[in-house]
């Protein structure tokens, strides 16, 4: 459709065309005598496609038209404008025919545009307008692994943009009177926006995907180092994170594995025998199961495993069908199925039901004695792989062994638990029994009103997919059950001292028996997860899965919530349900405004509800209440927690629009919650929460679970699946930037107390440390940094840099990084400082060491230099390349770090080893931490009198450092005779002081000495360190008669030249360093 735009020069053209819409800078016109079709000379364009470009044109460029001043940047925007929109249909078309020249083209002006490494990997790119100001800039927007980049080349202002996504706090689309739509994107509190894209959903959904993928990547390594689709930033590309997308999609609503990835979609219709109608929706096939969902209103969903298939076939070829027969005596229709014929062979090759009719009889057999009672179905697994350990695995529910039901005397509560089991067996009657049955309206209206206790644990089993998840690993619980028992870990320790504060009342876990279970499931799961190992709520979760379904199951519930249902939730900083707190913040907004108006501080709902969310209310209402919301959580997810915390808010707004305070507030709600009762619920009165406080709290009214859960699904029924996960991407990157910003101000609070630089080069200098943590991990898979990055450290040790990037940060921050040994000095201070010898520094080192560059006095920086030049810090630097001068490669660097020089050095890894208070991923030593905290607290001014004697070699090499740092400074020749007069003095009094101790001892002269080490100054570091090492070993004596200096000796020589002390106390200024660092950093990793 789009041409490019050019000037009609044609005498009386305008008496060829005939105006059709116009507005104040477009018309539209067709050509004469054409009637309907065609326009503008637009060959092959129908009116449909023209009137939608128009309407784009209308609603996306018009309004943006009016910022600017002259006719002429109008007409170049709009030219640049249609030009891009030209170039985006064509690489749309590109990317479904593969054209790899296109996309090479882009990728070289990408690389041509920004500089980044080779390695950064373009994902793809989109032709958009960004908004400097109040003026939009027409060029193009790149999504790469790492960064988010635009470039803009007009009337001869060139606009360079680079993101990292790891940087951005909010991601959002958005509208105003202006823009009509736009994409926003926040990175350092500054807002950037990006408008008229031709396809802004695809856009805006692949930014969001690579900036979640970051932020997993480098701050949340938990989850990621499970996923290994992702795990090479190398390896991304559009298709596969678009397919990605729809997989995680596909799993999550119809409650699937998370390895299951989607293969083909087919739009159909699916014939519903209870209504006699066929319903329209899609077809989802995956590696090992056919899904079902309607898209005409009528919540119609079904799960069909393949592993229950028993016949596929062609059906009604008229209407292109399919038949899929499965065990329990189901067929099902699906009709008008786009190359059905491929799609019947497809899925009997899956199901293999044609090539093994053995099969087919042994499975028919299974059904015929298994199909009324599905309960026997989820048992087998269960019993194949028990062996012996069933004597330790319970195979009952708690519930069925301390409230067995009394079929002869039935109250009228147990009259009413009858009728619902009577009303669901009706409903398994019509739509079938078992995980493929039909799901329903009616489906989701039985579990409102609350399921029977006797189906509840096979339904929970059913709805939350954990059915597919035992089906397909039988035996898998026992077998861990063997493994995990005796083991002790912190985990262990934790769920030991949390086994008997889980529902003490109820007497199934006042005994062993209920205790025991509880704990096998909780090990076995820690033993499964690590990663998680366990978390406090957990207990409380799964004593109430252990009520109602067998052990076997409750732990594969577990395994739904913890890594399905709940994502997040229970990891060391509960990120999943942080994120949901925020997502329930944004519906308070939308659904209760007068409540967010009067409540000054919205953190209040966080905190009230972080309970709500971790135990699914069942902390906050009684037992007999609250498994009735689980019953609705494992229909409908989160979905149905919001939608109840909403309900609860507004039932209770009156009282809390009055509050004063939080205390109150949080007073009005536990009221409310106590209040809750369930008037149907078969439970003993013994085990009733809820009538135990009956009489307490009678003036307040009694509110029926039922009656609020149906309420709830009436008013707020209406937030969508979609709505909720698209909320839940958009603020996780809000969550995580916001526990990384308390991480910053926790470590500067720290670091403040022991440096002189001002709060905001501290925060400038933590940045650049951070995001140099953050480089190496960009372009490299198994990075030993992002390998130790661990978000459960204390906050100093969460961010650290090994050799390689404290090079990088000597070079970009020191105010000696003109020194022609840089290297070497930066391989030496990360030595000093790398106190526990684990090849990593944090911050506050880091900082330390600055300070001293920066603001320490001529004694601190004199002794700092002193004590690069011995061990623990020195080392013989020889590089594996002469010719490349005082410049280490990586792999010399990283060698020379790790060198063990003395037995010092030895004895102070081995006391850092002893003192460290984690030790692997065992347990954290408290005592050691306050021991080492205490240490520090009591940390003495450090005596110059303890520092070791420098001996010969050193005292060279720490001379030559002296000579590098005054190179090309304005008293360069004052300082190098100053450095010659000292080196002599020195090595006189050295040599008066040996002849006054020992006349007869055999020490060769130093006045050789003396020559060697100034002529080796003299020719300078690159000439002298080759002749100056030699030299050092010549000279250098076994035992005692090897000379050397104390501390005091040179301190007190050095001060008596004012040269020394006028160049150690210039005073530098960082903020220059600071600003030049943040250009060159990326430059500097592209380096090297």
């Amino acid at each position: 459709m789009w041409l490019k735009p050019e000037e009609v020069l044609l005498k009386n053209a305008l008496k060829l065309w005939v105006l059709e819409r116009s507005n104040q800078y477009f018309v539209l016109q067709r050509r004469r005598g054409y009637g309907e079709e065609g326009g503008g000379g637009l060959a092959g364009a129908s009116r449909e496609e023209i009137t939608e470009h128009w309407d784009w044109l209308e609603n996306n460029v018009m309004n943006t038209l009016s910022v600017f001043d002259s006719n002429e940047d109008i007409t170049s925007f709009v030219q640049g404008k249609i030009r891009g929109l030209i170039a985006e249909e064509g690489k749309g078309s590109f990317v479904k025919e593969e054209d790899p020249e296109k996309f090479r083209e882009g990728l070289m002006k990408f690389e041509r545009c920004f500089g980044l490494p080779e390695q950064e990997k373009l994902v793809t790119y989109y032709s958009c307008s960004y908004w400097k100001g109040r003026v939009p800039c027409q060029g193009w927007l790149y999504l790469s692994t790492n960064f988010l980049s635009f470039y803009s080349f007009l009337l001869g202002a060139e606009i360079k943009l680079i993101i990292s996504w790891d940087e951005i706090s909010k991601l959002e689309k958005t509208s105003n009177v202006i823009l009509t739509e736009s994409i926003h994107v926040c990175s350092h509190g500054e807002d950037h926006y990006f408008s008229m894209f031709l396809h802004i959903n695809e856009t805006f959904l692949l930014m969001e995907q690579l900036a979640n993928y970051a932020v997993r990547r480098l701050f949340d390594k938990e989850t990621f180092e499970n996923d290994l689709v992702l795990h090479d930033p190398l390896q991304i590309t559009k298709r596969g994170l678009e397919s990605r997308a729809h997989s995680e999609q596909f799993s999550a609503f119809f409650r699937l594995p998370k390895e299951e990835t989607l293969k083909e979609v087919h739009e159909c219709f699916l014939w519903v025998p209870f209504t006699h109608y066929n319903t329209h929706g899609k077809m989802c096939i995956s590696e090992n199961y056919i899904c079902f969902a309607s898209q005409d209103g009528s919540l119609c969903s079904v799960i069909i495993p393949l592993r229950e298939v028993i016949g596929v076939d062609k059906a009604d070829p008229a209407n292109r069908g399919v038949s899929i027969s499965t065990k329990g005596k189901r067929a099902f229709r699906f009709t008008e199925v786009k190359d059905f014929e491929q799609l019947v062979t497809k899925l009997q090759i899956k199901c293999n039901a044609t090539s093994n009719p053995q099969h087919i009889i042994s499975t028919e057999v299974a059904t015929s004695s298994a199909s009324d009672s599905p309960k026997d179905f989820d048992e087998l697994p269960a019993k194949t792989g028990q062996r012996d350990t069933s004597k330790t695995v319970s195979t009952e529910a708690l519930m069925t062994v301390y409230h067995p039901q009394d079929a002869e005397n039935l109250d009228s509560k147990m009259l009413k638990e009858k009728m619902k089991e009577q009303s669901w067996n009706i409903l398994f009657v019509e739509r079938g029994h078992g995980v493929s049955m039909f799901r329903t309206k009616k489906t989701r209206d039985l579990v409102v009103r609350g399921i029977p206790e006797a189906l509840r644990g096979e339904l929970w089993l059913l709805f939350s997919g954990a059915v597919n998840d035992m089906a397909s690993n039988p035996g898998y619980y026992t077998e861990l059950v063997e493994k995990s028992l005796g083991t002790c870990t912190l985990a262990t320790d934790e769920i030991e001292r949390d086994l008997r504060r889980s529902l003490p009342e109820h007497p199934a876990f006042q005994s062993d028996t209920g205790i025991s279970a509880l704990r096998r499931v909780l090990t076995a799961y820690a033993y499964r997860n690590p990663q998680i190992g366990y978390c406090q709520a957990m207990n409380i979760l799964t004593s109430v899965l252990l009520l109602y379904a067998k052990e076997e199951e409750a732990f594969w519930l577990l395994v739904a919530v913890c890594e399905r249902m709940l994502p997040d939730y229970f990891n060391r900083r509960i990120i999943g349900a942080l994120v949901d707190q925020a997502v329930f913040e944004e519906l308070i907004r939308v659904h209760l405004p007068q409540l967010t108006d009067h409540m000054t501080d919205m953190t209040f709902f966080s905190s009230v509800s972080l309970s709500w969310f971790l135990t699914l209310f069942i902390s906050v209402l009684p037992i007999e209440s609250a498994v009735n919301v689980v019953d609705c959580f494992f229909y409908d997810g989160i979905k149905a927690i919001l939608q109840l915390g909403l309900a609860v808010l507004e039932y209770n707004m009156e009282k809390l629009l009055t509050c004063k305070d939080d205390a109150e507030a949080v007073t009005v709600l536990n009221r409310f919650f106590d209040s809750v009762t369930n008037k149907d619920s078969p439970l003993p009165p013994a085990v009733q929460q809820g009538a135990n406080l009956s009489d307490t709290k009678s003036d307040h009214p009694k509110v029926d679970i039922t009656d609020l859960i149906r309420e709830s699904n009436e008013r707020y029924g209406d937030i969508r699946y979609e709505d909720v996960e698209s909320m839940r991407c958009r603020n996780r990157l809000y969550v995580i930037q916001t526990l990384e910003a308390t991480t910053k101000q926790n470590v500067l609070r720290v670091v403040s107390q022991d440096v002189k630089f001002s709060p905001s080069d501290l925060d400038e200098l933590y940045d650049l440390f951070k995001k140099e943590h953050f480089l190496s991990c960009y372009w490299n898979v198994n990075s030993p940094v992002l390998r130790h990055h661990d978000a459960s450290l204390p906050y100093l040790e969460q961010y650290r840099v090994d050799c390689q990037q404290f090079r990088v940060l000597c070079h970009l921050l020191s105010p000696w990084s003109h020194c022609a040994n840089r290297d070497s000095l930066a391989l030496w201070t990360f030595r000093l400082m790398d106190e526990s010898s684990d090849g990593l520094i944090n911050f506050k080192q880091f900082a330390c060491v600055l300070d001293t560059m920066y603001n320490g006095s001529f004694t601190d920086k004199l002794k700092f230099l002193f004590k690069l030049h011995i061990p623990p810090a020195f080392t013989e630097v020889e590089s594996l390349s002469p010719s490349k001068g005082g410049d280490l490669s990586k792999e010399e660097l990283i060698h020379f770090s790790q060198l063990s020089v003395s037995s010092t050095g030895d004895n102070l890894e081995s006391n850092a080893l002893k003192s460290s208070p984690e030790k692997g991923k065992g347990k954290v030593d408290i005592q050691a931490y306050l021991k080492q905290w205490q240490d520090e607290l009591l940390k003495k001014e450090e005596n110059i009198k303890d520092l070791p004697r420098m001996n010969q070699s050193q005292f060279i090499q720490f001379s030559k450092t002296l000579y590098n740092l005054f190179h090309g400074d304005p008293e360069e020749e004052l300082l190098y005779r100053a450095i010659a007069v000292v080196t002599s003095l020195l090595l006189k009094m050295e040599e008066v002081g040996r002849r006054l101790q020992g006349p007869m001892s055999p020490v060769k002269s130093p006045a050789a000495v003396t020559e060697v080490s100034a002529e080796s100054l003299q020719k300078g570091p690159e000439e002298g360190s080759s002749e100056q090492t030699e030299g050092g070993r010549a000279q250098s004596l076994k035992g005692n008669h090897e000379w050397s200096f104390a501390f005091e000796q040179i301190l007190a020589s050095l001060l008596n030249e004012p040269a020394f002390v006028r160049f150690f106390e210039k005073p530098h200024e960082i903020k220059a360093k600071i600003e030049s660092a943040k250009n060159l950093q990326l430059k500097a990793r592209t380096r090297v």
